[in-house]
């Protein structure tokens, strides 16, 4: 079963004091490629916290946040009183206002508030993995509910690729005779006297350059190969990416020696069928 790469996942959790909500957004990229925004408090824990997303993820641009809102009464934030009664001493000498007014201008000044940095409790990190561990399953039931929708698509082009192959075998005896008339009449129309043993050996010649029987075996050996790596037990992009460059260099050389307009139609079609699938691959885990 295949998986998106695209995915978005959310936890919301309510501490005694805080609300922490998690939310991780992904999409396609060749490797994990994760972009985390965490409040200067849990810094230390930042790594930690980016080994289980990447872990979990595998590929993408990943985008994590992780946002903290404060909902009790206490607060890290304080008042620098030191620093503010100095402000208000020398604003006095500046301007003459009452002290009301000189807290409102001090309050404002550089260092009047200081932060005091608390340890982060245990329990309360622990809290906020369960959150990001709940984040990621979301995201990941997102990814495969997306790659149920590629899967899909991929096997109705494959298949409509597959249709169009036998066509092609269909249409490929008429060609070779069309091929045959066709050389036949260019040396007729010479009005030259030719040998025919010559001729017949020369016309072998150029129909086995015509030839596509080892190209059509081949285009179908690798679209049931798409087709297993679609229904394998995990999800590689880059895998189908790969088979995607084996069709593609079968149905070119089809394309090549078919030297026939109703064939060359066909692997048009063919062509864009297999353009779909690689755009929709680039998606793929």
């Amino acid at each position: 079963m295949i998986q998106s790469m695209t995915g978005y996942g959310k936890s919301v959790i309510q501490l005694p004091t805080k609300k922490i909500t998690v939310e991780i957004k992904s999409l396609n990229s060749k490797s994990i490629d994760l972009n985390a925004r965490v409040p200067s408090s849990y810094r230390e824990k930042e790594l930690e916290i980016r080994r289980s997303i990447s872990k979990s993820l595998v590929r993408g641009k990943v985008d994590f946040n992780l946002y903290v809102e404060i909902t009790g009464e206490k607060t890290s934030a304080k008042v620098n009183e030191v620093i503010v009664r100095q402000y208000m001493n020398q604003l006095k000498n500046v301007i003459s206002v009452d002290d009301v007014e000189l807290l409102k201008m001090a309050i404002k000044m550089p260092d009047a508030m200081k932060t005091e940095r608390e340890e982060i409790d245990a329990d309360e990190f622990k809290t906020i993995l369960e959150a990001v561990n709940e984040a990621l399953t979301a995201i990941n039931i997102y990814r495969s509910d997306e790659g149920k929708v590629l899967e899909n698509d991929f096997k109705m082009r494959i298949n409509s690729i597959s249709e169009l192959l036998i066509k092609v075998t269909d249409i490929d005896s008429d060609r070779i005779e069309i091929v045959k008339d066709r050389l036949r009449k260019a040396v007729t129309d010479l009005k030259e006297a030719v040998d025919e043993n010559r001729f017949e050996q020369e016309l072998i010649y150029y129909l086995e350059k015509y030839d596509i029987t080892e190209e059509k075996v081949r285009l179908k050996n690798h679209l049931n190969y798409f087709k297993e790596a679609l229904d394998s037990s995990d999800s590689n992009g880059k895998k189908i990416g790969f088979i995607c460059q084996e069709i593609g260099r079968e149905i070119n050389t089809i394309g090549s020696k078919s030297n026939h307009a109703p064939m060359q139609q066909l692997v048009v079609q063919m062509k864009d069928e297999l353009e779909k699938i690689k755009e929709q691959a680039l998606n793929v885990l």
